[in-house]
Order: structure tokens, then sequence, then C-alpha cells
């Protein structure tokens, strides 16, 4: 599972973001050094040389930057543009520093650098929608003045470290208002999507009352155990649980009959309940923000040991989400009455579960699910609370005259 609800969506805006953020790099950054050492020398000021300062990189400088755009567009291709913004900052930083302190460290002359650089990373951070970049902008760039202040000792340094907070501050108030609209927008994505995912399961439970309330069952015990591998990003974690909400939802296409049997299936019954997975993706694999969780409606009925369905995987060869959604499904399964037998205890369950570890269910995933074992075992109990409520409740109004 590598992305999350969003991410497609997120990666295509970076790609654009930084594409506008390297067109106004070179084309305002080049713009800005011609004008700034060519034509306003010439032709305006008078008062210093042209070109660029003597000493240094001098035109060395263009070489780093057509460099950097080479390694952008290898990031790219790479599927990693997230990395450019940082490859960027932080040559440029390391850079002009060397370049500065080599230039006017010891000399007399006055500082004077093109800085239209900066204030493109500073005003354009917010583009990004990423609170740890602009931060370490702002705190680059400071720490660029700090550093040349104390090595130069010219107050005429002072000057950037008095400006940049300010346009710091406007950029800030950008980066928050960004963040407001596309929080908007994913919320109101979350809650369609889970409108249209409880929709379904809503619909398949009328099919089988007895699996009612299974799957948001199965989606806590799997949240549960998930959560605690902290390998999972939030976004990653909710498009998992709407995976595993409709880990069954390929049993519309069984018979009735099939599924609410109240014996023992036949052979031939029952290979066509092993149709489901595949059905079930077949019929969730176009959702936009599942389809990087899909494996779990595929492969929660294999087996560690190879012997499952529908594709016979075997150990590591089976996702990983879909390991730990075969273990909660399991314990479900057990501990839910169905029309062919009566429900076992959670212990009996559990016990079963450690009994199955390495045959199969995952060995890593059997000790996940022991140790989230307390806090399972405390929702099961809280939800049966609730059942008995409900029934009682129910069985009241039924009675009343």
């Amino acid at each position: 599972m590598h992305k999350g609800l969003l991410d497609s969506t997120v990666m295509n805006q970076e790609q654009r973001a930084i594409r506008l953020f390297l067109l106004l790099f070179y084309g305002i950054g080049f713009s800005f050094d011609a004008f700034y050492f060519y034509v306003y020398p010439k032709y305006i000021g008078h008062t210093r040389e042209i070109g660029l300062p003597s000493g240094g990189l001098g035109y060395g400088i263009y070489a780093f930057q057509i460099a950097l755009l080479f390694a952008a567009v290898y990031l790219m291709r790479r599927q990693r543009p997230d990395l450019v913004k940082y490859v960027y900052l932080y040559t440029y930083l390391a850079v002009t520093v060397s370049n500065d302190l080599y230039v006017y460290i010891g000399s007399d002359n006055i500082y004077e650098s093109s800085n239209v650089a900066e204030v493109l990373f500073v005003l354009f951070s917010p583009i990004f929608l990423n609170k740890k970049y602009f931060w370490t902008v702002i705190g680059g760039i400071t720490a660029k003045y700090v550093l040349l202040l104390l090595a130069l000792r010219q107050p005429g340094l002072m000057l950037p470290l008095a400006l940049y907070p300010i346009l710091s501050a406007m950029s800030y108030i950008m980066l928050n208002r960004f963040y407001g609209y596309v929080n908007a927008i994913r919320d109101s994505y979350n809650w369609q999507l889970e409108g249209i995912v409880k929709g379904i399961v809503a619909t398949l439970e009328l099919k089988d009352p007895y699996t009612r309330g299974h799957s948001e069952r199965v989606a806590h015990f799997s949240l549960v155990m998930a959560r605690r591998l902290n390998r999972f990003s939030e976004e990653q974690l909710k498009s998992y649980y709407y995976a595993c909400l409709l880990h069954d939802v390929g049993k519309v296409s069984i018979p009735d009959h099939i599924l609410t049997k109240p014996s023992s299936l036949t052979e031939q019954e029952f290979e066509i309940i092993r149709t489901h997975p595949v059905v079930g993706v077949n019929a969730i694999k176009h959702i936009d923000g599942l389809q990087d969780s899909v494996s779990v409606v595929l492969h929660h009925h294999e087996r560690w040991d190879g012997r499952g369905y529908p594709d016979g995987l075997k150990g590591e060869q089976i996702p990983l989400i879909a390991r730990i959604t075969a273990v909660a499904d399991a314990f479900d399964a057990m501990t839910t009455k169905r029309s062919y037998r009566d429900a076992l205890t959670v212990q009996e369950a559990y016990n079963r579960i450690v009994q199955g570890k390495g045959t199969q269910f995952d060995p890593a995933v059997v000790q996940l699910f022991q140790d989230a074992y307390p806090q399972i075992v405390q929702y099961v109990e809280e939800e049966r609370v609730k059942q008995n409520a409900y029934t009682a409740t129910n069985a009241a109004a039924t009675a009343a005259p």
C-alpha cells in the first residue's frame, strides 16, 4: 500500500508546481541578473562595473543552475518531484554562501548580490503545500544572512534580515489559505467516498443478515493492528479502512440459497463462494482512492502456506494489508453466529488464530493480533452491549400495544 486517497492527484499537482517553480526560477532569475548586472549599471546607475562581481564563481553559477535542471528532470522521471525543491534550495544556499564568503571575506568591497532567487523561494513556497519545506526555506535563508553578517560584519546585511520576516509572514498567510482550501476538498471527497462505501456495505448486509456488522468489525480490527506497525500514513489507513469495509462486496453475486444455507456447502457451492474475491475486485478496482488497497478484497482468503484462494499465494507473496485483514476476518467470522453454526467465544477464536500461526496466518501478523487482543476484546464487548440494548429496545417496541 503505497498511496492514499488523493496521492495520485497530489503527485500530479506537485509536478505542476515544480514546473511552475522551474519556469519562474530560470525565467525571472536570468531576467533579473541581466537587468541588475548589465542593464542597470550600463544605462541607469553608472555606479559599478558591468557584469558579475569579480572573483568567486562568476559565470560558473549558471553552470550550477543548468546542472540543477538536469537533476530536476531526472527526479521528475523517477516520480520524485517532492525532492526537486529541496535539491534546489540546499544547492542554492551552499553555493551562494560559499561564493559570497570567498568574494567578500577580507575584502573592502561593499556586499551586493542578486537575491531574487531567495524571494522566489519564500514567496512561492506555499504552492507546494508543505509546511516542512516552508520552514526549511525560512530557516535556511535566515541562517545564510546571519552567517554572512557574522563573517563579513557589513551593516547592509541587516536589510535582508529585516525584509525576509515580512515576506515570510505574507507567504505563511497564503500557505494557510491554501491548506484550508485543500482540506475542505479532501474532507468533501472523503465524506462522499465513505458514503458510497457504506451504502454498498449496507446493500450487502441486506442480502446476508448474518454478516450484518461484519464488515465494520473487520475494518476496525484491521485498523487497530495496522496502526501498531507505524508504517502507514493517515491517508493510507483511510484507504485501507474503506477497502476492509468492502472486502466481501463480491458476495453480492452469490445466490441467496448458498449464502444463507443452514448446512455445510457442497464442493460445487464452495467453488461458487470462492469466486467472490475476484468479483469484488472487478466491482471496485476503478473507484478512485481504493486502487492501492484492492489487494485486501482480492487476497484476504489467501493462506500463509499457499493453500488459500483465489491465487494460491504463499508467505510474503500475499500483500501485508491482506494478511492483516485475513486474521481480522477469521476472528470475526468465528465469533459471529452464522446460518450453519453458532458463534465461538472470543477465547476460542483467539486460540484458533494462534493455532493457525505459520499455516493459515502470517506469524508476524498473529503476534500483532496477540498484542492488540485486549483492545479488540474491549471493542467486541462494547459492540455486544450496544447490540443487546438495541435488541431489547426493539423487543419492547414490538410488545407495546
